[in-house]
């Protein structure tokens, strides 16, 4: 129904509308009981499907990637639709509009999108007040830094949101990894990666302690545009901070084969989407076998199928999210994503 009916209703509005619209319409149709429907449509309750990842028990290894509930407004609503845990976010300290629009496009003959946000959203404390309602699901915060701070008080920011997030989600995803704040990708670099994730893992023990309660999962997002010799540094990262795992990827600045109109394709930002599939799986391949499986890692880019989700699994993901999937295949891929795990593991 979906694909049939309700995908090319949406695809008649611009892509940021159509994502606004769907979140009313999601909003709506919970508040008048459909909640039950789309929960016996899409989950599936199996013990088989679950796992046990940098300490946290998900009920099953499909989540929705950040960027998608941005401001924390529709997590639970969104539960209803069978994933296992919700990524929200990128959240930053203050409020910030992010970058001009038109800042979506979709590249429907590749089934991918390319998007400019910047980091649009109402600011850390703003979600707060929503997280403070019970959560039917696991809840990752992302994290990042306002687009006028400069990298020498990168740390600043991202602390500021880490303690604020602390009490209210399940691990913590570092954004430093995003196209589409000025200079954030530089933070990938060595130097100010050990000395920001240092200085989170601190601040870790520190809130920990000082809430009687354990240390928060931190897991570090990484770009799929990475060399061999950068994504090699990482593993040495992750390995030096003690940080908790990976999120392999963020989307690409690459245009490589793209068959929509060069309208679009030459369009400034980050593309998601089928076409980041192999990109996202190949980064996620290097590191596990790289590393010898030294830490967990989530695995996002261009998952369309269940097929593709079982690719990345198979290349050394303990979780998968969706985004562009979930936006081109509807609710229905979360359900055959889940169907197909069960099915290898009979």
């Amino acid at each position: 129904m979906y694909k049939i009916l309700v995908r090319p209703l949406l695809f008649l509005l611009d892509a940021e509308k159509a994502h606004y619209f769907t979140f009313s319409l999601v909003r709506f149709l919970t508040k008048i009981g459909f909640s039950g429907l789309f929960r016996t449509l899409y989950q599936i309750e199996d013990k088989r499907l679950e796992r046990e990842v940098f300490g946290l028990k998900f009920k099953n290894p499909v989540g929705l990637a950040a960027g998608f509930d941005k401001d924390a407004k529709l997590y639970n609503e969104l539960s209803n639709f069978g994933f296992g845990f919700v990524e929200i976010g990128t959240l930053t300290p203050k409020a910030q509009e992010g970058n001009p629009k038109k800042r979506l496009f979709r590249l429907i003959s590749d089934q991918a999108i390319i998007n400019r946000m910047g980091f649009n959203n109402q600011g850390v404390f703003d979600a707060i007040e929503r997280l403070k309602k019970d959560h039917k699901v696991l809840i990752g915060g992302n994290i990042g830094k306002n687009k006028v701070t400069p990298n020498d008080q990168a740390i600043k920011d991202y602390l500021i949101c880490f303690e604020a997030l602390f009490p209210h989600v399940d691990y913590f995803a570092i954004n430093v990894s995003s196209p589409n704040t000025p200079g954030l990708r530089e933070l990938q670099d060595k130097e100010p990666l050990m000395a920001l994730l240092k200085e989170l893992k601190r601040q870790n023990v520190k809130y920990a302690l000082a809430n009687d309660t354990k240390e928060k999962p931190i897991l570090l997002k990484i770009a799929p545009d990475l060399t061999e010799s950068q994504l090699i540094d990482i593993i040495d990262i992750v390995k030096g901070t003690k940080i908790d795992g990976v999120i392999a990827t963020n989307t690409t600045i690459e245009r490589k084969n793209l068959k929509a109109d060069m309208v679009f394709t030459e369009e400034q930002g980050g593309l998601s989407g089928k076409p980041l599939m192999q990109k996202s799986t190949q980064v996620i391949k290097f590191l596990a076998e790289k590393s010898g499986k030294a830490f967990p890692i989530i695995g996002v880019g261009g998952i369309h199928s269940a097929e593709d989700a079982l690719e990345k699994l198979a290349a050394g993901a303990d979780l998968v999210q969706l985004y562009t999937g979930f936006v081109y295949q509807g609710p229905a891929l979360v359900k055959k994503i889940n169907k197909a795990i069960l099915k290898k593991t009979k």
